[in-house]
């Protein structure tokens, strides 16, 4: 059977200790998912480390929004990628786009010199810049070793003609990982058309707060999200996507 990467995207130690039960062979930390993700924090990192036993890669993103970094973000990227090279990280997620939607080829450098031989993941900055085919060469030329992408589009079944295309180019000099919406029924319909065998997903669901007492009126943040509303990672979410994954790798 042909090797696969179903790597659960996480943002809790609860969320990556039901990912590593369901099936899953990677995680992806970060932290803030309802807002795509931002860098975790050590003790996040360090109680994930104590009770998972898979590769972690850890998302480096300082703020939500663009991809289009300050000098002063982009130091904090640096001690960032450090810190977590140094904690035992597997490997790193990261992006960055100049302002006319390019890859900010020499600050990749920079970090990719940093990671001293870790995995490099280039993340979703790659879903909105400019040349998607320009890239992924770069990216091969950097020593990207995956770039992570729903192909452009919200959902990646809406992008499976741009995936397709960029697993064939990519000729397995790096590999596609596939997001945006994974799910076992997902990957039976991507894998046909792209033969991608790497897909990230969340695989989450939404659970009720153990908050008893709830106080009205008052809100933390967006008045739309809920206090007491928790993501979570479903176990049998990720299973059944290792399931289908498996079953037609090997039936292929």
């Amino acid at each position: 059977m042909k090797n696969y990467i179903l790597e659960g995207c996480v943002d809790s130690v609860e969320s990556a200790i039901i990912a590593t039960k369901g099936g899953a062979n990677r995680l992806e930390l970060c932290s803030n998912l309802i807002i795509g993700g931002t860098t975790p924090g050590k003790g996040l990192f360090l109680e994930v480390r104590k009770n998972c036993n898979i590769k972690t890669h850890v998302l480096i993103r300082p703020r939500f929004g663009d991809f289009c970094y300050t000098e002063h973000e982009f130091n904090i990227i640096k001690e960032e990628i450090n810190m977590f090279r140094e904690l035992g990280a597997n490997g790193v997620v990261i992006g960055i786009l100049k302002p006319d939607g390019t890859l900010d080829i020499e600050r990749m450098k920079e970090l990719i010199e940093l990671t001293q031989g870790m995995s490099v993941t280039l993340h979703r900055a790659f879903d909105v810049c400019k040349d998607p085919i320009q890239v992924l060469e770069q990216a091969k030329d950097l020593g990207i070793h995956t770039i992570l992408t729903s192909g452009q589009k919200n959902h990646c079944i809406e992008g499976k003609e741009l995936i397709g295309e960029l697993v064939k180019k990519a000729a397995g000099e790096i590999d596609i990982l596939i997001a945006g919406g994974v799910c076992d029924k997902v990957i039976e319909e991507m894998y046909p058309a792209t033969k991608a065998t790497s897909f990230h997903m969340s695989g989450k669901v939404v659970r009720d707060s153990a908050m008893l007492y709830r106080k009205e009126g008052v809100n933390m943040g967006l008045p739309s999200q809920s206090e007491f509303e928790i993501w979570q990672t479903d176990e049998e979410n990720i299973r059944a996507a290792k399931e289908t994954l498996e079953h037609i790798i090997k039936t292929e």
